[in-house]
């Protein structure tokens, strides 16, 4: 019996990088998982790397018909959720100077109305005692050079946990957010401009880094499968850290 024995997850941006480990995961230990991605040749490898009960659903998380399509599929596959994993976003470096009103609305668009709306239209499907767990980032904790916006819009994604603890106390669902650090995700290095500005990327982000290497996004879904379980039952409003310490010395 896996942890997560016949639940019924979603987790958006489940093609790639830390939703692509954390939907591989879930699978692993019993789940049902339906993931979303913009790209469709993506989201069919990743349907065979993850193996098992997955299915995949096109879409974008910032386009509110796409959302519904996903959630129409869940009913009509399964009629219930008992865990979404709000993961989708990114991130867009621009100096403040540079900042356009075309960059505020892709990062909030993505990063704050995607997981607004993931979450709000899974509640007609979600079980009693269910767990939400949204991706925000340290970024949201500390100062970063031409990441004001981006760090603002997981900023709030912060505060949503808090207050939708409260929203949801009543039908027993938990919200918890983590905040991921340097991760070897394909987005790390897709910031930068060429090849060689990503490589110094990683390798400042990993002497910043107390432990001294980037995570691995299979370390980030440990934690998603821990707030996920039966495990963390009695947590809930919280920010959990996955950064090899960096947000906190």
């Amino acid at each position: 019996m896996g942890k997560l024995e016949g639940k019924i997850a979603v987790v958006t941006g489940g093609s790639s990088g830390i939703g692509l480990a954390t939907a591989k995961l879930f699978v692993g230990e019993g789940a049902h998982v339906f993931i979303t991605g913009r790209r469709r040749n993506e989201l069919n490898a990743a349907v065979k790397h993850i193996g098992g009960p997955v299915t995949a659903v096109q879409g974008d998380v910032s386009n509110l018909a796409d959302l519904d399509r996903l959630y129409e599929k869940v009913e009509q596959e399964e009629g219930r959720i008992d865990i979404v994993f709000a993961n989708a976003g990114g991130s867009e470096s621009l100096k403040l100077s540079e900042i356009s009103e075309a960059h505020y609305n892709k990062m909030f668009d993505i990063n704050v109305k995607g997981i607004l709306f993931t979450v709000q239209k899974a509640l007609p499907l979600f079980v009693s005692k269910g767990s939400i767990i949204l991706n925000a980032s340290t970024a949201a904790s500390t100062g970063n050079p031409a990441l004001s916006v981006y760090s603002a819009a997981k900023a709030a994604v912060r505060s949503f946990a808090r207050c939708w603890t409260v929203d949801l106390k009543g039908r027993g669902i938990r919200v918890n957010a983590i905040s991921p650090g340097p991760i070897r995700t394909p987005g790390l290095g897709g910031m930068q401009k060429t090849e060689a500005e990503s490589e110094e990327l990683r390798r400042r982000l990993a002497a910043e880094t107390p432990l001294g290497r980037l995570g691995e996004p299979d370390e980030v879904a440990k934690v998603a499968l821990f707030l996920a379980c039966d495990d963390s039952s009695f947590i809930t409003g919280i920010e959990l850290f996955v950064d090899g310490g960096m947000t906190q010395i």
